[in-house]
């Protein structure tokens, strides 16, 4: 059952040109979140705009009660939340969605983020690593700048490999080139988690049923209930 609460801003920060985090105390919704799943949060107190914005978790702190977004800002709702500050409240309703089946694994398993698609990679690979998995995360964006989870992911402890388009840091190229090299059909690859651009999950998934790889891939979706009763996030599947 999502619950909703009023969080108290700890920190908004600018990340990169167009990517922000923000920190929020919240410790009813904290203490009840997995990963992969999001919230739905209101980003101003006002009626304008109507709708409440989908979000993932990035990261978790159940110790202190602390929530933390990754977000790109890309309309009115996201613009708005660059404005908030320490001290304010968000309207929050969560934790919603299913979120990642967690089932311990004997091989490696491997993570792969595209862009913001990182955002709910972040609070997997620390539920992950708690639970002793051997685990590698493969995390792909345009320009080193747009890095803004690595330090965070190495702070974890998991094995990083980055790539960027322009090769300005790791692999030259989408960062399915780094899942298609060869080191991984050496390795014992039990599991593939994934999200970020459509293009590039569906190479993951093309990937996984060529060499019998069980998966699950995380999409984004416009909505207005956040709870599948509006059906704006149903989505077709093959």
């Amino acid at each position: 059952m999502p619950l909703r609460e009023m969080g108290l801003v700890i920190d908004n920060r600018q990340l990169s040109t167009d990517l922000y985090q923000v920190d929020v105390k919240a410790p009813q919704i904290a203490q009840e979140s997995y990963p992969g799943q999001f919230i739905h949060l209101k980003p101003g107190l006002t009626r304008d705009p109507l709708l409440r914005r989908p979000l993932s978790l990035f990261d978790v702190d159940k110790k202190t009660g602390t929530i933390s977004i990754l977000y790109k800002v890309v309309g009115q709702g996201t613009s708005l939340m660059t404005k908030v500050k320490s001290g304010d409240r968000l309207d929050i309703l969560g934790p919603l969605g299913h979120g990642f089946s967690l089932v311990d694994r004997e091989g490696k398993v491997v993570l792969i983020g595209g862009g913001i698609g990182i955002a709910p990679l972040v609070f997997l690979t620390r539920e992950l690593k708690e639970r002793g998995q051997n685990i590698s995360i493969l995390y792909g964006v345009d320009y080193k700048e747009q890095l803004v989870a690595a330090d965070r992911i190495r702070a974890i402890g998991a094995e990083l490999l980055i790539s960027t388009i322009d090769g300005s840091a790791g692999h030259k190229g989408p960062v399915t080139d780094i899942l298609y090299s060869q080191r991984w059909d050496l390795e014992k690859v039990e599991y593939i988690y994934c999200c970020g651009p459509e293009l590039m999950m569906k190479k993951v998934v093309e990937y996984c049923k060529q060499r019998g790889i069980p998966g699950e891939v995380s999409l984004e979706e416009h909505m207005a209930c956040g709870v599948g009763a509006c059906l704006g996030c149903a989505r077709k599947l093959n």
